[in-house]
């Protein structure tokens, strides 16, 4: 892509969109930001970028700017049919997401993770490993460092380790992992996907550019995932918990990687079911990188795991309290409520995202759980499905801080209060980052 003499039209002045503009503007390129929010967090980005001479521009101005646009970059959070994206498209235009802009500035080796849930604990896990193991490795994408903001300082040497959103993936056409990784496959996000086809479609674009000589490590316990395989041209490695497979796999409490032994199941920091098959991705990834398993070994006895996402944040009156804040899905919250093996109080409720609740209360109703507190926009449908399906130890409440406290008083020695709310938290805070530092002050103030 000829930077210098092209004129870029960047949709979302979020960190990904501020970063493509900073990059835009640091190698000449005439560009314009359009942003749509109006929220403080969006007006301060907008202001920063002015001040780096970046003009932010109004919808009208945009639209005319199209004419004269050569490339539209689209921040993850801008879907591929938002009007200004339609009108470019009618025009011709290239348009682009944060991802695919950076990967055609640079061709490193990317290992590319995607999946309805572990995506980060898996990414994190292996990028660990392969620092443990003296490789040079970035973390990027979805864990909050956009590609963009790394381009200038990585080398052919460097291993980009990717968690890689539907977002994302929404909008690329040429982006080539080395290794590329679907974890699962649930429902979620259907509220800007529309449909679990069309999300299970965007998924399989991870690995739509791969040829036989690169890898794509797929789930085999997984159906849907599992039906990739005739659509995947790289070499598959396969992990499974169920089945010997030719890749990753548990065996009699034991992981072994193509008929290798690694550790066993019991020695692993992380618990839960969940964190085996995490576990087991980051083994195959690091294995075909290359990677001692004595180094892998070491690396899965130590990692304890990333912030928001079943972390112990302290213990209270014999109570523990655990951050889940980053349980977006009903599937997530599931493999937390088996993850804790005591009983729980649960808060739920959040922001919707077009998903059925039935088969978290299914669970619910299977599970060691004393009481559910529901909170947030989602506490009515919540609600509903819990008194359709017999759920009856329900307290709802509008109020997060409030619901914190209740959960204390129901929460008896022994116990464990796990905020898991299997929706997304956009009703009250800019992310679930916000919700879980928010409940951590309100547990540590009880």
């Amino acid at each position: 892509m000829d930077i210098k003499n092209q004129k870029f039209l960047v949709l979302g002045a979020s960190k990904s969109g501020f970063s493509v503009l900073k990059y835009l503007k640091e190698k000449g390129a005439e560009c314009r930001v359009y942003e749509e929010l109006k929220n403080p967090k969006a007006q301060s980005a907008v202001e920063k970028l002015a001040e780096l001479g970046i003009k932010s521009v109004s919808k009208e101005i945009a639209e005319d700017f199209l004419t004269c646009v050569d490339v539209l970059v689209l921040s993850p959070g801008v879907p591929i049919n938002h009007e200004l994206a339609v009108k470019a498209k009618q025009l011709g235009k290239r348009i682009v997401g944060e991802l695919e802009f950076a990967y055609l500035q640079f061709l490193p080796l990317i290992v590319a993770v995607t999946g309805t849930n572990g995506k980060t604990t898996t990414v994190t896990l292996i990028d660990e490993t392969l620092h443990n193991a003296k490789v040079k490795s970035e973390l990027l994408g979805n864990v909050g460092v956009p590609f963009t903001s790394k381009v200038c300082d990585i080398s052919g040497e460097v291993v980009c380790v990717a968690e890689v959103s539907s977002f994302q993936l929404e909008s690329t056409f040429a982006f080539t992992p080395h290794i590329s990784c679907v974890i699962n496959i649930a429902p979620d996000h259907l509220e800007r996907h529309y449909s679990m086809e069309n999300y299970v479609f965007l998924k399989k674009r991870i690995f739509k550019n791969q040829r036989e000589s690169e890898f794509a490590v797929l789930n085999f316990d997984d159906p849907i995932v599992k039906g990739f395989y005739p659509e995947v041209k790289a070499k598959v490695i396969w992990v499974s918990l169920r089945d010997v497979v030719d890749g990753a796999y548990r065996k009699d409490g034991k992981l072994y990687y193509k008929n290798e032994y690694v550790i066993d199941e019991n020695a692993l920091k992380l618990k839960g079911e969940h964190n085996v098959y995490n576990a087991l991705f980051a083994i195959a990834v690091t294995k075909i990188l290359g990677v001692e398993s004595s180094i892998i070994k070491s690396s899965l006895e130590t990692f304890k795991g990333v912030k928001h996402r079943v972390e112990l944040v302290c213990e209270k009156n014999g109570v523990e309290y655990y951050n889940d804040s980053k349980a977006t899905n009903t599937a997530s919250t599931i493999s937390a409520i088996e993850a804790i093996n005591k009983p729980l109080v649960l808060i739920l409720g959040g922001s919707e995202k077009g998903e059925s609740y039935d088969a978290l209360f299914e669970k619910i109703k299977q599970s060691e759980i004393r009481q559910v507190v529901i909170t947030g926009a989602t506490r009515f449908s919540m609600l509903d499905c819990a008194s359709r399906l017999g759920v009856n130890d329900i307290t709802v409440t509008e109020d997060f801080i409030s619901a914190v406290k209740i959960s204390a008083l129901f929460a008896r020695e022994g116990d464990a209060v796990l905020l898991s709310p299997a929706c997304a938290s956009f009703d009250k805070f800019s992310g679930f980052e916000e919700r879980g530092e928010v409940f951590v002050k309100a547990v540590e103030e009880l």
